[in-house]
C-alpha cells in the first residue's frame, strides 16, 4: 500500500508507521519508504501465525511537526492451502454390538485443518479407504463425510465369526477434492462386542452319578455345557436348575467358575431305605438374558440319574433321652424298662447288641440282646450321683455289620423320694450359762429327704435317764426349730451329753436320738462365758489349774537359767582366745611354703633317684633299717583328733592346735626331711647342676628365727642357724 498527504506539494513530508509488526513485536515485518510512503513486507507471512495486523501511519515535516493526523491501517493475510488436515488421534477405538442393525452408530473420528475454515482450504471431508477383514461384506461401515461419524451400513455382525475390524479413514481439505486438497489418514479399530445370542447347550443329553447314603457335600456328577459367547462373561456363565426329580431338595448344582461345569452336590443326606435312585431333570441358562429374538435350545435341558449305595448305618434309640419315674429303694433285680434301639438297615439281616457306656453308680444292668434294664443295686435318691432327683445312664447299641456301627442312648431315671433317712439334730455342740436366764440353745434338724418326708419335726427328751428331763427342758418354736434350756436353777459347770429324740413327718415317720454336747459355764452380766468359767467347764478344777501354772513357771525358769549359762560359757571362751599368742594363733597366721625337701648342700646327688619308680617291690623287699630318704616311713599311723560333728566356735582353735601338734610329731607326714620324688623330665639339660651354686654361710643374714618355726624347719635351722642340736 502507499500513503500520501495532500500537503506533500507544499512542504517536504516524511512518513512512518507504528504498531504490531512495525515497532512492536514481531518487529519490522513491515517497512515504509519515508519519502514516497510506500509500504513493503520484509519477510514471508504466515496466516496461521497471525491473520491480521493493525498499524498507524504518521506524516511529519522536516522538523518533526505533525502535518496530518495518524491514520489506521488494517492489513489482512490471505490464506493459502499450506496445511494438511491433522487427526486428533492416530488410532481410534470403538465398539458395536454384534447383530446390530444398519445405521447403528459406532464412533466419531475428527481431523483439524489449520487453514481458514471459511474457505475451501480448511474444509475437511472424510472417507473410508479400506476395511479389514472384508467379511461378511467389504462395506460393513460408512462414514459421514462432514462430521466423521462411523455407522454400520450392512447387517451380519457376528462376534463369534469376526471379533474386530480395522478401518482406514482419510481426511482431505479443499472440500474433499483429491486433486487439489491435502490429505491425511488415521486408523479406526472397531470391536464387535458380545451379546447373549448363543444359549448354553449340554454336551450330552444324559448324565449319571453315584452317592453313598448319609453323605453330604459330595459331588455326584459333573455337567458339561458348551456356549459360544465370550468366556467368563455374563453371556457365558452358566446357571443350573433342577426342574424335577428332587422334591425334598437333596441336591443342588453349583457352577465351576473356571470350567463353567455344573457340579451336582448332595446338600441333604439321602437314605437308601427310602430312595435307591433319583432321576433329575436339569436346565441350564446364562446369567444374562438371551438377546431379543433368540430362543432357548432343546439341548439346554438334560437328565441326571443318581444311584444311592447302601452303607451300614448305626442303630438309633427312637426315644433319646428316655425318662422313667420310680420310687427309690427298689430291690436289686427289679425290671425298670426296655431301652431298645432300631437298626435303620432294613435290607440287612443284622443283630443289635447292647452294653453300658456310662453308669456312674453302677446301679443298672442291660440285657445284651433285648435291651431290658434291671437294677444291680438299690437306687438311693440321696446319693451324690443324683442331680435334681434324676439319675442318668448311657447305653450303647451296636450291630454286627461290616464295618460295625453303634449308637448311644441316654436313660434318665427320676427317683421319687421315700422316707428312708432319719433327721439329724443341729447343732452338735453348744454352751449355756450354769444359771437359767435368757441364754438358751436353739436347735433344729437336718433331713436328707425332701418334702413331705422332712419337717415339721418333733423334738423331745428321752425318759431314760431320768436326769435328762430333770435338768433340761425343750420348748417348741415352730415346725423346724425348738429351744433347749435348763429346768433347774443351777447346774455345775462342765460338759454334758444331752440326748434328744427328733422325729420327722414322713409316712411312716422316722426318729433319731442325737446327742448334743452342752458346755455349762459361769457367765458374766452379759450372758457370756468367762475365761475361767470356760476352763472350768472343760472339766478342770482349781487345783489342776494351779498345778498347770506352777509347771509353766518352772519351765520358764529353766529356760532362763540355761540361757544365762550359755552366755557365761561363751564369755569364758572369748577370754581364753584373747590370751593366745597372735604368732601361735593358726587361725590368723596360716603360712604356706613350697616344700622342696630338707635343704641342699654342695654334694653330688644320684639323679636316678629322681626318676619315678616302676613298682614298689624294691621298697617292700628292703632289709630292715634301710630305706630311701624319699619314701614314706613304715610304721603305725598317728592318731589325729576327731572333729566334733557340731563344733562350738570356741572349740575350733583347740581342734586346730591339737591337729598341728600331731602333724608336727608325725614322722610319716611329708616332707620326710629328704628328697621328694618328682616326675623325671629327661636328661641332657644344657644348664649346669644347681649344686654348683656355692652357698655362702657368711654374711650379715641371721637365721636364728628358723628355730621359732617349729619342727618342720628344724633341719634348716641346724644347717644355717647354728642353733642347738637335739
Amino acid at each position: 500500500i502507499q500513503i500520501r498527504s495532500d500537503k506533500d506539494k507544499e512542504i517536504h513530508i516524511r512518513y512512518s508507521i507504528t504498531g504490531v509488526g512495525a515497532d512492536q513485536p514481531p518487529m519490522e515485518v513491515f517497512s515504509i519508504d519515508p519519502v514516497s510512503g510506500r509500504m513493503y513486507v520484509t519477510r514471508p507471512m504466515d496466516r496461521e501465525e497471525r491473520a491480521s495486523y493493525h498499524l498507524r501511519a504518521h506524516a511529519v515535516d522536516m522538523n518533526g511537526n505533525k502535518v496530518e493526523n495518524p491514520i489506521d491501517l488494517y492489513i489482512y493475510v490471505i490464506d493459502m492451502n499450506d496445511n494438511r488436515p491433522e487427526f486428533i488421534n492416530q488410532v481410534y477405538n470403538g465398539s458395536v454390538d454384534e447383530g446390530s442393525k444398519p445405521g447403528t452408530y459406532v464412533m466419531t473420528v475428527t481431523a483439524n485443518d489449520a487453514d481458514d475454515s471459511t474457505t475451501a482450504n480448511g474444509m475437511v471431508r472424510y472417507r473410508i479407504v479400506t476395511q479389514t477383514p472384508q467379511s461378511p461384506s467389504q462395506n460393513m461401515f460408512t462414514i459421514n463425510s462432514e462430521t466423521g461419524d462411523i455407522v454400520t451400513v450392512a447387517a451380519g455382525l457376528d462376534r463369534e465369526k469376526v471379533q474386530q475390524y480395522v478401518v482406514i479413514v482419510q481426511a482431505t481439505d479443499m472440500e474433499g477434492n483429491l486433486n487439489y486438497g491435502l490429505s491425511n489418514t488415521a486408523t479406526a479399530i472397531i470391536t464387535v462386542t458380545d451379546v447373549n445370542d448363543n444359549p448354553p447347550e449340554f454336551t450330552t443329553s444324559t448324565y449319571s452319578g453315584e452317592v453313598p447314603e448319609n453323605r453330604v457335600e459330595v459331588v455326584v456328577a459333573n455337567l458339561t455345557v458348551m456356549d459360544r459367547d465370550q468366556p467368563h462373561s455374563p453371556n457365558w456363565n452358566a446357571i443350573y436348575r433342577i426342574i424335577s426329580g428332587d422334591p425334598s431338595g437333596h441336591f443342588t448344582i453349583r457352577t465351576d467358575p473356571v470350567t463353567n461345569e455344573g457340579m451336582v452336590t448332595v446338600v441333604k443326606a439321602v437314605d437308601y431305605e427310602m430312595n435307591r435312585a433319583f432321576m433329575l431333570t436339569v436346565m441350564v441358562s446364562n446369567q444374562a438374558p438371551l438377546a431379543s429374538g433368540i430362543q432357548m435350545s432343546f439341548q439346554s435341558t438334560a437328565g441326571v440319574t443318581i444311584s444311592v449305595t447302601d452303607v451300614n448305618e448305626a442303630p438309633y434309640f427312637p426315644t433319646n433321652h428316655k425318662l422313667i419315674r420310680l420310687e427309690e429303694g427298689v430291690p436289686t433285680g427289679t425290671v425298670l424298662t426296655t431301652f431298645s434301639a432300631v437298626d435303620p438297615d432294613r435290607f440287612m439281616q443284622q443283630a443289635v447288641r447292647y452294653s453300658k457306656l456310662s453308669d456312674p453308680a453302677n446301679w443298672l444292668n442291660i440285657n445284651a440282646t433285648n435291651g431290658q434294664i434291671t437294677t444291680a443295686a438299690v437306687l438311693d435318691r440321696e446319693s451324690d450321683y443324683i442331680k435334681n432327683n434324676v439319675y442318668e445312664a448311657t447305653f450303647l447299641a451296636a450291630d454286627n455289620g461290616i464295618p460295625p456301627a453303634s449308637g448311644t442312648g441316654t436313660l434318665q431315671i427320676y427317683l421319687i423320694d421315700i422316707n428312708d433317712n432319719a433327721p439329724e439334730l443341729l447343732p452338735k455342740e453348744a454352751q449355756i450359762c450354769e444359771k437359767p436366764n435368757l441364754n438358751v440353745i436353739n436347735i433344729t434338724a437336718a433331713d436328707a429327704d425332701i418334702d413331705p418326708n422332712i419337717g415339721p419335726f418333733v423334738f423331745e427328751l428321752p425318759s431314760v435317764p431320768s436326769a435328762v428331763r430333770k435338768n433340761w427342758t425343750i420348748t417348741r418354736l415352730n415346725g423346724d426349730y425348738a429351744q433347749l434350756s435348763l429346768r433347774i436353777t443351777y447346774l455345775e459347770a462342765g460338759v454334758y451329753d444331752v440326748p434328744i429324740i427328733v422325729t420327722d413327718s414322713g409316712n411312716p415317720p422316722l426318729y433319731n436320738t442325737s446327742i448334743i454336747k452342752v458346755k455349762v459355764c459361769p457367765c458374766d452380766e452379759n450372758g457370756d462365758c468367762t475365761t475361767i468359767g470356760a476352763v472350768a467347764a472343760a472339766g478342770l478344777g482349781t487345783g489342776a489349774i494351779i498345778a498347770i501354772l506352777i509347771c509353766i513357771i518352772i519351765l520358764l525358769t529353766m529356760v532362763l537359767l540355761f540361757v544365762v549359762w550359755m552366755k557365761r560359757r561363751e564369755k569364758e571362751r572369748h577370754t581364753k582366745q584373747l590370751l593366745i599368742d597372735p604368732e601361735d594363733d593358726v587361725r590368723d597366721n596360716i603360712l604356706k611354703y613350697d616344700e622342696e625337701g630338707g635343704g641342699e648342700e654342695d654334694q653330688d646327688y644320684d639323679l636316678s633317684q629322681l626318676q619315678q619308680p616302676e613298682t614298689m617291690d624294691h621298697v617292700l623287699n628292703k632289709t630292715p633299717g634301710v630305706r630311701r630318704v624319699d619314701e614314706r616311713p613304715i610304721g603305725a599311723d598317728p592318731q589325729y583328733p576327731i572333729r566334733p560333728v557340731i563344733p562350738h566356735p570356741g572349740d575350733i582353735g583347740d581342734f586346730i592346735n591339737e591337729g598341728l601338734r600331731a602333724a608336727d610329731n608325725d614322722p610319716t607326714a611329708p616332707p620326710y626331711d629328704s628328697l621328694l620324688v618328682f616326675d623325671y623330665e629327661g636328661s641332657g639339660s644344657t644348664a649346669g647342676s644347681v649344686s654348683s651354686l656355692n652357698s655362702s654361710s657368711s654374711g650379715d643374714q641371721d637365721y636364728d628365727y628358723l628355730n621359732d618355726w617349729g619342727p618342720r624347719f628344724k633341719k634348716l635351722a641346724d644347717m644355717y642357724g647354728g642353733g642347738e642340736e637335739d
